[in-house]
């Protein structure tokens, strides 16, 4: 089995391909290596690929038309799991152009691709950020999302859009994933969790916006991937609207508020946070909260680990990471 993997440099991308590659996988990663955070970063969970024999990487922006409908051509693929997207509610608000380029042309792109080749199953990343200010919670895939507060919300509902009607034009099956706040080892550090360890560690203080009055539904990555690989292997079959098209929400099913997760971290680095209160950011939201019925109905998805555990994972590796991150990443070879 061959499968590509967009956004392969990412936290989700890295953590799915070593696992598929765990599996036996013939993996084709690809990744554009932008600047939206430290790129460092994103060549260090390279180097922990690059070499495997069922691997190969191509830095490849997916908003070229020509060279993404080419990367189709040349080899066929039994399937896709779409993860690259520029990320970050905030980073849209001054940076509306990249989300476009990214999120809508990119994956316009990527269903170009699938629809020509007659891949077997596309999965793609969509977000937990399209539910908005929904207040009834837990957040249900049946709920209406129609208002997003942020563009980076409106791109992904409108990924979700894009690939239902190729589903139903080409029939291919497509399946979508809400994603809510996935935490762990690699993980981005524009993440709040990230950007409060790294603070606290090195002895700065956090910005807690809303005065701490809010609660995120974190998912420790190990959760993630194991849902994703069962989803990825279980096509949707066709819907009430006729296309093999479906929608889940992957998230632990259990909101944690943010001055708990806040204690957390200061239990897992035996410091205390020097904390500046602040109001709600424009585009943020108050509570994520996923109802996992159908996803724990369909693949058995069940989230394991506690956010204590998954903090301790974390803090683990930062520490290592942060002890040698200043040695020069080896450079990506384009395959």
């Amino acid at each position: 089995m061959r499968v590509l993997v967009t956004g392969a440099a990412g936290f989700i991308g890295f953590h799915l391909v070593q696992r598929l590659l765990q599996d036996g996988v013939q993996v084709v990663g690809i990744d554009n290596l932008n600047a939206y955070y430290d790129v460092r970063l994103k060549q260090a969970r390279l180097n922990q690929l690059t070499g495997h024999p069922r691997f190969s990487f191509r830095c490849l922006d997916l908003s070229d038309r020509k060279t993404t409908a080419q990367l189709f051509k040349e080899q066929p693929f039994d399937g896709v799991v779409h993860l690259a997207a520029q990320a970050g509610v905030r980073y849209s608000i001054d940076n509306p152009d990249t989300y476009v380029d990214s999120n809508l042309v990119g994956f316009m792109n990527v269903l170009e691709g699938c629809r020509h080749q007659h891949v077997n199953h596309l999965v793609f990343a969509s977000s937990s950020s399209v539910y908005g200010t929904n207040r009834k919670v837990p957040f249900s895939t049946t709920d209406n999302v129609d208002h997003p507060i942020s563009l980076y919300a409106a791109t992904k509902k409108a990924n979700e859009l894009m690939a239902h009607s190729y589903s139903h034009l080409y029939g291919f099956p497509v399946t979508g994933l809400r994603f809510f706040t996935v935490y762990g080892p690699w993980g981005r550090p524009d993440m709040a969790y990230f950007k409060f360890v790294d603070a606290i560690a090195s002895n700065r203080s956090i910005d807690v916006y809303n005065h701490g009055k809010m609660q995120r539904d974190f998912t420790y990555i190990d959760d993630v991937i194991e849902g994703l690989v069962r989803v990825f292997h279980r096509p949707p079959q066709v819907d009430s609207s006729h296309a093999p098209y479906k929608i889940y929400n992957i998230g632990n099913h259990s909101p944690v508020s943010l001055m708990h997760f806040i204690e957390v971290i200061e239990d897992k680095l035996g410091k205390t946070a020097q904390k500046n209160f602040l109001p709600m950011q424009p585009g943020d939201v108050h509570a994520t909260y996923a109802d996992i019925t159908d996803l724990n109905q369909d693949v058995g998805f069940a989230p394991q680990t506690p956010l204590e555990e998954g903090m301790e994972q974390f803090v683990q590796w930062y520490r290592i990471y942060t002890a040698t991150s200043s040695m020069p990443a080896a450079p990506v070879i384009a395959q």
